[in-house]
């Protein structure tokens, strides 16, 4: 696992032509931005939930 420290306005850039952006940092919480190819299924997984939620594209 890689751990970064980023701050509001920073991108991380991943392969496949994945940028994660941090859109604010609030109250405890992490606004992020991610951007991928829609063929790229992306998942988020909640501690608190534990629901998965598939990339919707229009």
């Amino acid at each position: 696992m890689l751990v970064v420290s980023q701050k509001v306005g920073d991108k991380l850039v991943l392969s496949s032509g994945i940028t994660i952006s941090v859109l604010e940092v609030k109250a405890g919480k992490v606004r992020l931005g991610i951007e991928a190819p829609k063929e790229i299924k992306v998942k988020r997984e909640s501690s608190s939930s534990k629901t998965d939620r598939n990339k919707v594209s229009d």
